[in-house]
């Protein structure tokens, strides 16, 4: 192609469940590229965030503690694990 796609630009994808964040992660994904922290690349190199819901809620707290603990979870997260932040978050 003469224009090759960039992180400069990608589509966002708010998700309610985790079941939606694993059907977009994995129809999303195919041929693509997984990347840190609920990023991807598709198969034609765009990029994506594929993000809960609940993510922003999480890591813009009051309690910095717990979105401090949120963050360090989700920095280990390519595909975002909802359980497992709030258990980060939770402590």
């Amino acid at each position: 192609p003469r224009f090759k796609f960039t992180e400069a630009i990608s589509l966002y994808v708010n998700c309610e469940t985790q079941d939606e964040v694993d059907y977009y992660w994995d129809r999303l994904g195919e041929g693509g590229q997984a990347q840190q922290c609920g990023w991807l690349k598709d198969r034609f190199g765009v990029s994506w965030q594929v993000i809960p819901s609940v993510l922003p809620k999480l890591l813009s707290s009051p309690d910095r503690q717990k979105a401090d603990r949120a963050i360090q979870a989700m920095m280990q997260m390519q595909k975002i694990d909802i359980a497992a932040l709030q258990r980060a978050y939770d402590g």
